[in-house]
């Protein structure tokens, strides 16, 4: 089994899941989106796997700050996008995604679990 999780050191959750990740020996790739962003193709791919809105994993606070003021509306979507590509710490974190293609963002424990018993 192999995970990627899009993460920030500097971020306790990212931390716990790193940490839930060791205790369950799970084989996985970090990638720190801050220093390496995802792309738009890439952030829409998580989207559609998620079964989300671009707004609906974007930091509220970040995003103001990074000034992503857009209407949380389908025809917004392309730009929503391309805003988190363009500004990736308003992202929520961590962003785990299984082999299998299960994604999860992965704030809590139901998701890391999810994402650790995947195929």
């Amino acid at each position: 089994m192999s995970i990627e999780i899009w993460l920030n050191p500097a971020c306790s959750k990212c931390r716990t899941a790193v940490s839930e990740l060791d205790a369950a020996g799970a084989d996985y790739v970090v990638r720190r989106y801050l220093e390496d962003p995802p792309n738009a193709e890439e952030i829409a791919g998580v989207l559609d796997r998620l079964g989300l809105e671009p707004w609906d994993i974007a930091r509220a606070k970040e995003a103001a700050e990074e000034g992503i003021d857009l209407p949380r509306e389908p025809a917004h979507r392309d730009a929503w996008i391309a805003a988190l590509a363009a500004h990736p710490r308003a992202l929520q974190r961590p962003i785990l995604t299984a082999a299998d293609g299960t994604t999860v963002v992965g704030r809590d424990a139901d998701s890391l679990a999810r994402i650790i018993s995947a195929p």
